[in-house]
């Protein structure tokens, strides 16, 4: 930044007098005899200056003497106090990136799976097939296949468009909404289809939860997770903590888009998460955290209290189902948990609902989960402090395997995780018998890059208390294998 002709000048001036000033003052700060302090008290008194207006800043009582300055040094040292000083006042006053047109960034996911079901007890099969005697028939292709477009279309607003392909026959969007950002107390608002915000398992991606597929009450609680509304989302400046909270409408939209109806069967739902403990000097290996959330919902009669779930793999059919239960509104409670050591993670969850009805008794459902996971080969789970959400590992070596000159091959290993979850979901009360879920689930993760990893999961389960008409039984056993290949962008 190019200074003024005035401070040159001045810069000019300053530095020729300056010498000869400090070698007339050289008697009075080197005074040999009370005869120099005497004259120099004399000359302070005959050309004292006026009273100042401001008050002097506070100076050190001896000051180190200065030779000579050169007008170029005093120059240059103005034009570098002017710089910082712009420097600084532009940072003060940028708030936000600019752009100069609307932005966009590709994403997808391939999640090819394979389920086997060996033949199961009775009731299993019944509620698979119809046949006590007849197993669930294998799973193979697609769980996930989705393609999206996200960005920001200004300064302050940004959008996202993802659709999900793994059903050619049934498209539906995912992720679908256009949103502010920096705005006021709110933060970021997002308008549109997007997650509801309850169910630690259900708010982290897919592309990074430990296990296959979902527990029981978080999948049964907040079916396919995303609904078309309007909510808030929030961090503290330290990030220790974070929200969200919005307005939704309880009817899956995903695949037709809209709704006609007065009725809105609408939803108010919110989570309060807090990461108590961080480690910094480890980069995140270690953290706790805690979240409380809830819901209060009106599903009227339009058929959302329905609380339905697979038995924790891709079965074709809901083994557990409430059916109906003609409640004029329900709410619900949630509650989590992780602890995060280096390689070894510890999580759990929990959650109730209790739904009021006026023709039936009021019914209450619920459980939870909890899951070791630890890895073999001493990466961590990264935790995304801002949202309170697993975040994307990234192995320490990638998997590879190469032939070399030399006729001999080359390779790494990747990232090796075990894990392990039991996991419970009770949705018989009263009236009702939806069933009692239970399995406990082992599980292999090997992450190839931090964008592909296979996964395998092994459950053995028992459903009880369901009651079906002309079932054999009301309980039964179950094991299943999965087998997912997955990549994502």
């Amino acid at each position: 930044m190019k200074t003024s002709w005035t401070f040159r000048a001045l810069g000019i001036c300053l530095g020729a007098l300056v010498p000869a000033l400090g070698y007339s003052q050289e008697p009075f700060y080197n005074a040999p005899n009370s005869n120099y302090a005497d004259s120099a008290t004399q000359y302070q008194s005959m050309y004292s200056q006026p009273p100042q207006s401001y008050a002097a800043p506070d100076v050190p009582q001896a000051l180190p003497q200065v030779d000579d300055i050169s007008a170029a040094s005093y120059y240059n040292l103005l034009e570098r106090v002017e710089a910082l000083e712009a420097e600084k006042a532009e940072e003060a006053c940028k708030e936000v990136d600019l752009i100069a047109k609307p932005t966009q960034k590709w994403s997808g996911r391939v999640h090819f799976d394979y389920w086997n079901f060996p033949d199961e007890s009775a009731l299993p099969n019944y509620i698979e097939t119809g046949n006590p005697n007849d197993g669930p028939d294998d799973f193979i292709g697609f769980r996930r296949l989705r393609f999206g477009v996200g960005g920001d279309v200004w300064e302050n607003m940004n959008y996202k468009i993802e659709m999900e392909f793994a059903d050619p026959a049934n498209l539906a969007f995912k992720d679908a909404y256009l949103g502010w950002t920096q705005l006021p107390f709110l933060q970021t608002v997002l308008l549109g289809n997007q997650k509801r915000p309850y169910g630690l398992d259900h708010l982290n991606s897919s592309r990074y939860n430990v296990f296959m597929e979902r527990p029981f009450v978080i999948e049964a609680f907040n079916q396919d997770a995303r609904r078309i509304g309007l909510q808030s989302y929030g961090v503290s400046e330290n990030e220790s903590w974070n929200w969200r909270y919005g307005y939704f409408l309880m009817d899956d939209l995903a695949k037709v888009g809209h709704q006609y109806d007065d009725n809105y069967q609408s939803e108010i739902a919110g989570r309060l998460a807090n990461t108590i403990w961080y480690d910094e000097t480890s980069g995140g290996r270690g953290y706790a955290h805690w979240a409380i959330s809830g819901s209060a919902a009106f599903p009227g009669s339009g058929g959302d209290d329905r609380f339905t779930t697979r038995p924790e793999s891709r079965t074709s059919e809901k083994w557990l189902d409430t059916g109906s239960l003609g409640a004029s509104n329900y709410q619900l409670v949630g509650l989590e948990g992780v602890l995060n050591i280096g390689a070894f993670s510890l999580v759990g969850e929990y959650q109730t609902v209790h739904a009021n009805r006026s023709a039936a008794p009021d019914v209450n459902f619920g459980g939870g989960y909890v899951y070791a996971a630890y890895w073999l080969t001493g990466e961590s789970t990264p935790w995304e402090r801002d949202s309170g959400t697993l975040g994307r590992t990234k192995p320490f070596e990638n998997f590879w395997l190469v032939n070399r000159c030399d006729g001999c091959r080359s390779y790494g290993w990747g990232a090796w995780q075990v894990a392990a979850r039991y996991s419970y979901g009770d949705f018989s009360d009263a009236d009702v018998f939806g069933g009692v879920g239970e399995s406990a689930t082992l599980g292999v993760n090997w992450w190839w890059n931090p964008n592909a990893r296979v996964q395998f999961n092994y459950i053995n389960g028992r459903i009880s208390d369901r009651v079906i008409a002309g079932a054999p039984s009301d309980a039964g056993w179950y094991d299943m294998f999965g087998l997912r290949f997955m990549v994502d962008f």
